[in-house]
């Protein structure tokens, strides 16, 4: 059954009185990716559930056909990267069975695998001792192409040194260079077809398979994505690669440091699209047109401002272009006509209103679209769309035993900063909850990025979202400058201005909401993670109207930061500059210098194997203020976890440390046996 837009996030649930817990929090369901087989015929999802015996979400993979979903893998690998064969008879996906020596193909690694829709005929396509990188069918599933790294001693002068005393790390020298090979599906045999000193960040064979799109970078540094990555055009015949001119993405962009992604050809290969992401400025796609004479490179032109929130996408057999856009608090699915030669049609809607789109899959032959689809009032969805009609038909909801949760309010509100522009968030609320009972304890949820923003959609997360405001506390999430969403000058206004306008927007927020009644200034707490961690260092820097903070992975020195992150680029164009040339912006953007300011309890959560916050920064946070300034805090650090949590057991950690912390220094409830010693 379709259902339009307006009716599907106008569909109210019944609501009961209890709060979510965390364990219900673990009850959820994640969707992360579609795949929409050639014919339409059949709708394929991955989704994730929590699994307490292996600490963690693990993923597998459903189809959908006339009506009727199954599951179609069982096992503890985590299935991904759906791809369709031409003829809709297999769905082909990447998983990393079994663990390291077993016997092939389950050996631990990542390796190529295919099932049929109805669940049989699972079978390994590659089966390498160290397995693919990436991988990628050709067009029409003749063949698959594949990536391996292979250890390359650089001979840079020092190589027979650094061989003679190997028991000891070194930062260069040995890069993991690339190979791309091609697997025949007909005869099994492996081919190689690229072979070069390089890292392929990534690859797209054309359709004919003459031509390799590659985006590759010097070594496997995250660095050198920014700035040193370039895409150029592999002739899989005479084995020569033409590189773009990359004038458009760095040159004449307002900053050097982009990070060039995901081509993908049209089917008549005339005509080849890719993205460019910057820090701090927003993300733009351009298309080369390879059937004139020069080459013609252009930028696409993006609808209104938004900010592109996806990969973009060749409609089958057309020069038109599909994408998710980010449009204020919303992310709608737009489509691009008439794109390449120096040309461009009209964008228009294809999903939009109140929805959320997270993932997106285009039927080759049919042209229908299947999506991951959110809104205010229920959880993401997998849903059929058409490419010329505004309505939706539900396939799939994992989540739907949400609807007997109590489920949060969920809207868009806005306020004035003190420049006068106008700001937006999204403000969650218990449901059925009327301002007549008088204000609520309020948690500010800051966002990462900061390129990035919240949108208005039913949301569970261990940040606070749904679990805080299904258990009496609104929650603002406000989308402060440098958010996306919102055009380029407000993205581009906190160049230059970290810990200054961005931290005014929040805290104009967090005044609103108090002076209409929904939030107690006497009862005010505020978190975030990774940027929002930062933002919350700056926060109670700068004010001590928060009873109780909660810091993730935050930076609280720009200039440790610069020195030890994996992106330093990000600092460098939010400072526009260097640390000795331009020591002002470094040390006005540093919390770590106004700490003495500081007197909000404070709780500190980071990974021990960060690399883009490294741990040092929340060690660094821990010291100043429980070692110096005597202010109320705990320092945890998750073991064997990067820049984000994914243990299952970790989250549970971390939702309750914060909520115990919330309870007692926001609403003076809960254990004080550790208080003397916090302090």
């Amino acid at each position: 059954m379709f259902l339009s837009i307006a009716l599907l996030c106008c569909f109210q649930v019944e609501q009961i009185s209890s709060g979510v817990s965390t364990d219900d929090y673990f009850s959820l369901s994640y969707l992360s990716s579609c795949a929409i087989s050639p014919d339409g015929t059949y709708s394929a999802w991955t989704e994730g559930r929590w699994d307490e015996e292996l600490d963690r979400r693990n993923t597998d993979i459903w189809i959908a056909s006339f009506g009727h979903s199954q599951r179609i893998t069982f096992d503890e690998s985590h299935d991904g990267s759906l791809q369709w064969g031409n003829n809709g008879e297999w769905l082909y996906f990447s998983s990393s069975r079994g663990s390291k020596g077993d016997d092939l193909p389950r050996n631990g690694k990542r390796q190529v695998w295919r099932i049929r829709p109805d669940g049989t005929g699972l079978m390994a396509v590659t089966r390498l001792k160290d397995g693919v990188t990436d991988w990628v069918l050709s067009e029409e599933t003749s063949s698959v192409y594949y990536t391996i790294e292979k250890e390359t001693q650089l001979d840079d002068g020092w190589k027979q040194l650094r061989k003679e005393h190997d028991e000891v790390d070194y930062s260069g020298g040995t890069v993991d260079c690339s190979e791309i090979w091609m697997l025949d599906l007909q005869t099994w045999k492996h081919t190689i077809i690229w072979d070069e000193d390089l890292v392929i960040r990534y690859f797209a064979p054309s359709p004919s398979g003459k031509t390799i799109a590659t985006i590759t970078t010097p070594d496997n540094r995250f660095i050198t994505n920014e700035g040193w990555s370039v895409i150029g055009l592999y002739d899989v015949a005479s084995k020569e690669t033409n590189i773009l001119d990359d004038t458009l993405w760095r040159a004449e962009a307002p900053t050097p440091y982009g990070w060039v992604e995901s081509p993908a050809w049209s089917s008549d290969e005339s005509r080849l699209v890719f993205s460019v992401d910057y820090d701090g400025y927003q993300r733009e796609m351009f298309v080369a047109t390879l059937d004139t004479a020069d080459l013609g490179l252009q930028k696409v032109q993006r609808y209104n401002e938004v900010t592109i929130g996806s990969d973009p996408e060749w409609i089958p057999e057309s020069h038109n272009l599909m994408y998710i856009a980010e449009d204020r608090t919303m992310r709608p699915l737009l489509q691009v006509s008439s794109v390449g030669a120096g040309n461009q049609g009209a964008t228009t809607e294809i999903i939009a209103n109140n929805l959320t789109c997270w993932d997106f899959s285009i039927a080759r032959q049919t042209k229908e679209i299947i999506a991951l689809v959110g809104s205010p009032v229920t959880y993401t969805s997998v849903v059929r769309a058409t490419e010329n009609n505004n309505q939706v038909a539900v396939i799939a909801n994992p989540n739907s035993h949400t609807e007997d949760w109590n489920l949060p309010s969920v809207q868009t509100v806005s306020w004035e900063a003190p420049d006068g522009t106008t700001v937006e968030g999204v403000l969650e609320f218990p449901a059925d909850y009327s301002i007549s009972e008088g204000p609520l304890p309020m948690y500010v949820d800051l966002h990462g990025g900061p390129t990035s923003a919240r949108q208005a959609e039913l949301e569970f997360s261990m940040y606070g979202r749904g679990l805080l405001s299904t258990n009496g506390w609104a929650v603002l999430s406000p989308n402060y400058r440098g958010s996306t969403g919102y055009g380029d000058k407000f993205l581009t206004d906190l160049i230059g201005r970290e810990n200054d306008i961005e931290v005014k927007d929040i805290l104009a927020g967090v005044d609103a909401m108090v002076e209409r009644g929904i939030a107690d200034p006497d009862k005010l707490a505020v978190g975030g993670w990774s940027n929002g961690g930062y933002l919350t260092n700056c926060l109670i820097a700068a004010t001590n109207r928060f009873k109780a903070a909660s810091s993730g992975a935050g930076v609280f020195d720009q200039t440790m930061q610069w020195s030890i992150e994996d992106t330093p680029g990000h600092v460098v164009n939010y400072a526009q500059g260097l640390p000795w040339t331009a020591t002002d912006e470094f040390r006005a953007m540093s919390p770590i210098f106004e700490a003495d300011h500081i007197t909000t309890p404070t709780i500190i959560h980071v990974g021990s194997g960060d690399e883009r916050v490294p741990a040092e920064q929340s060690k660094a946070l821990y010291r100043a203020l429980h070692d110096y300034l005597g202010v109320p805090t705990q320092l945890i650090i998750y073991p064997g976890t990067g820049h984000g949590i994914s243990k299952m057991s970790q989250r549970r950690t971390k939702i309750e440390w914060d909520k115990a912390w919330f309870n007692k220094w926001v609403l003076g409830v809960g254990s004080t046996e550790e208080e003397d010693d916090q302090q």
